[in-house]
């Protein structure tokens, strides 16, 4: 069985920032995932779980609500790890051309008051939020991507090689 292209990322490797991790061909548009990773994998703790679904709202309704940029957006939501999210939109641009609206979203959490879509007729889970948390770990990730915005690796995936012996055997290395 083949690995995705989520899973071939050198986990032990990346660093949080905004990278792509595919690129589809849809008829005769693109769409792009992109990894927003906010945490350092298996050295950083996990983004509190309530706390993510609190951005969760938050972000997806800023970036639908985004005049620039909301007919691009197709999906906002967190990884299984809770070491960020996935955004997906139409397209194919570079995550330096997202950067500033990746950016402008983290900080929107700072403004949020309440969080959108939390009662019981919207949300599934609706007394799984924290604010508070939610605005912590957002302001976090905002500065690094301020003060990492001419850091090239916050923007390209260190990859990982499966080598391949001649009897078959996979090994994985880094």
């Amino acid at each position: 069985m083949e690995l995705i292209a989520s899973f071939s990322v050198d986990h032990t490797k990346i660093v949080p920032g905004i990278f792509t991790s595919r690129v589809d061909t849809l008829g005769d548009y693109k769409v792009t995932t992109y990894d927003i990773r906010m945490t350092k994998p298996n050295t950083e703790p996990a983004v509190d779980v309530a706390a993510m679904h609190t951005l969760e709202h938050i972000i997806a309704t800023f970036l639908r609500n985004e005049p620039d940029w909301k007919d691009q957006i197709v999906y906002w939501g967190p990884m299984g790890c809770l070491t960020g999210c996935y955004l997906i939109m139409k397209g194919d641009r570079t995550p330096k051309e997202i950067h500033d609206l990746v950016l402008r979203a983290y900080k929107s959490v700072a403004d949020a008051d309440e969080v959108p879509g939390s009662e019981p007729v919207n949300c599934g889970n609706n007394l799984m939020h924290n604010l508070p948390m939610a605005k912590w770990y957002a302001a976090r990730f905002a500065k690094y991507l301020e003060e990492n915005a001419d850091n090239e690796a916050i923007f390209v995936y260190p990859k990982s090689e499966r080598l391949v012996t001649d009897d078959g055997r996979q090994f994985f290395d880094s």
